[in-house]
């Protein structure tokens, strides 16, 4: 299994390849423009299991956030671009607003909940597992939401996109908008599963929170173990890509693959043929990759 990955951004797609990571718009005159960029390569110790998958979260935040800044400039859908103090007052909003919805109330439900059904309240197994159960409801609601709107709905097709070359890729196919569209919209190693994944094993680690702690220490204790879960996540979704023949492994993972029936979209060829432009680019820029010319001269030609 590769680890190619990628993100759908506004008329576009980011590709990302080991140290680097490309990304491909289409321009409101049809062109495709490209973006390249490095990234520094972390020291050995933050690559530990775990450690590894925090800094790969806080990573990605970031990358995205810088290609859906440049997307939305190139696409034409920004006309002037945001200053840094917009972009961290935006990033911080939405960071609050998260907490809020998928910690926040899911916790002050369940109190509410455990003060008209005492069973709630009875161990912290029950009490954490509906508390898991209206986090779940929340994010399904919050994504069944997003898709009512109409560039939302564009954005998953770039998704769908996404998923399709990097299918074909790993199948050795040759990349072509006629090839990828062969594939599945659905991949195992999509941020939609991993955030899915977040909330399942939330509902584990939280359970080992005592459940005579005040209201304030239980909200307290989740915020400090949310790295912990994130690292635990990201080890599954990276073990779950390799193993899917896997019984085990097959069942957990196919919520997440469910879900992203609603956060994909069926693309276009035009669509797909910019995901294709994206990784052939960021392919030429990974070092490690053994077809690495051949792929450039094909660009090239």
């Amino acid at each position: 299994m590769s680890d190619v990955g990628g993100q759908a951004v506004i008329e576009g797609v980011m590709m990302r390849s080991g140290d680097a990571y490309t990304i491909a718009v289409r321009t409101p005159e049809k062109d495709i423009v490209l973006k390249r960029e490095r990234i520094k390569k972390l020291p050995k110790p933050l690559r530990w299991p775990i450690l590894r998958g925090v800094i790969a979260l806080v990573q990605s935040l970031s990358i995205g956030i810088r290609a859906l800044l440049y997307s939305a400039e190139a696409s034409g859908h920004e006309e002037e671009t945001p200053t840094t103090l917009s972009l961290y007052l935006t990033v911080i909003t939405a960071f609050i607003i998260g907490i809020g919805l998928f910690l926040l109330l899911p916790l002050y439900a369940t109190k509410w909940l455990g003060i008209l059904f005492q069973s709630i309240n009875d161990s912290s197994i029950m009490f954490n597992l509906v508390d898991g159960v209206i986090r779940v409801a929340v994010f399904l609601t919050y994504i069944l939401a997003i898709t009512t709107s109409k560039d939302i709905k564009r954005v998953f097709q770039y998704h769908g996109a996404e998923h399709k070359v990097v299918h074909a890729f790993e199948a050795g196919e040759e990349l072509t908008p006629e090839n990828a569209d062969k594939y599945s919209t659905l991949h195992p190693r999509c941020g939609t599963s991993f955030l899915l994944i977040v909330m399942m094993i939330s509902i584990v680690i939280f359970s080992l929170i005592p459940k005579d702690w005040a209201f304030i220490d239980k909200f307290l204790s989740r915020l400090v173990l949310m790295p912990l879960i994130a690292g635990l996540s990201y080890e599954f979704i990276k073990l779950s890509s390799k193993k899917m023949n896997n019984p085990f492994i097959r069942m957990a993972s196919m919520p997440g693959i469910w879900l992203q029936r609603f956060t994909t979209g069926a693309p276009s060829y035009d669509q797909i043929e910019v995901a294709i432009k994206a990784l052939k680019e960021v392919l030429i820029m990974d070092p490690k990759r053994n077809k690495a010319e051949e792929i450039q001269n094909d660009v090239i030609g």
